[in-house]
């Protein structure tokens, strides 16, 4: 029962906030401002409702650790998105055509602040957490990265590919990062930081959701296998090996500070 009142509270204010947003999408003010709203009382509800089922301090949420977890999370995510474009700058099928649209920056930094939060508040916070207990560290990576790709299907141009290459690069590097950090600000920063500077800095189509209006003008054109295609550089080759070099990198990380969980083993039975 704990488990699933930490999922409803997680899903019903991802649900609100998400409406909430969409509905002010045209005006960037009040999409900063509603996405900002909804990643703060999204942490502030999961803190709340974990603390209140689980009896604990919520460590993976503490406000001392907020500032330094989401810049650290940002500068990796802004970082690992920036060398994927500069690889396909570099092939030539990525072209800055000059400044974009600041105001459609800002209403994109709003909506991938909540995007960013509620997701990983549901996906790490919850279904990993709760499913690491039970099975481990391994197990519940490949689960949850999976499931995490697999939300993806729905979205406008969403694809067996493009599912797939969401759950190697981001859901296994994601909960991989948690495992590492034992830390949902910097998992929270890392998805931010990635959204951002894919959609608000680098105006390309983020998981399939179309065009996106961000601060630089810029063309994205050549092999599926390179730019992503429709459902944009997220389902390039460059992002899935990022994905996969940075979860390896978590894995190491974690290992060596000792925080993989081992899988629960069964109380062997007593014979007769």
């Amino acid at each position: 029962m704990r488990f699933v009142v930490q999922l409803v509270t997680v899903v019903a204010v991802s649900f609100a906030g998400g409406q909430a947003v969409t509905a002010v999408s045209g005006n960037p003010a009040l999409s900063l401002a509603t996405g900002l709203l909804t990643a703060v009382l999204a942490v502030l509800l999961y803190g709340w409702v974990v603390r209140r089922t689980e009896k604990r301090e919520v460590t993976e949420v503490a406000a001392d650790r907020a500032a330094g977890g989401l810049a650290r999370g940002v500068l990796i995510g802004v970082a690992m998105f920036a060398a994927v474009i500069l690889n396909i700058w570099f092939l030539g099928d990525f072209t800055v055509n000059g400044m974009g649209s600041v105001s459609g920056a800002i209403g994109i930094f709003g909506f991938m602040a909540a995007a960013a939060t509620t997701e990983e508040l549901l996906f790490r916070g919850v279904l990993f957490r709760w499913l690491e207990k039970l099975t481990g560290t391994w197990l519940a990576l490949l689960v949850t990265g999976v499931l995490f790709g697999a939300a993806h299907l729905a979205n406008p141009e969403g694809s067996l590919w493009g599912a797939t290459a969401i759950a190697v690069e981001a859901g296994f590097m994601l909960a991989a990062c948690y495992a590492a950090t034992r830390s949902l600000w910097v998992t929270i920063g890392l998805h931010f930081g990635w959204n951002f500077a894919l959609g608000g800095l680098f105006s390309a189509t983020v998981s399939g959701n179309g065009d996106s209006k961000g601060l630089f003008d810029t063309t994205l054109s050549g092999s599926d296998l390179v730019t992503g295609g429709a459902f944009g550089p997220e389902g390039s080759v460059y992002t899935v090996g990022a994905g996969v070099v940075l979860t390896v990198v978590f894995l190491v990380l974690a290992a060596r500070r000792g925080t993989v969980v081992a899988p629960r083993r069964r109380a062997a039975k007593v014979s007769a």
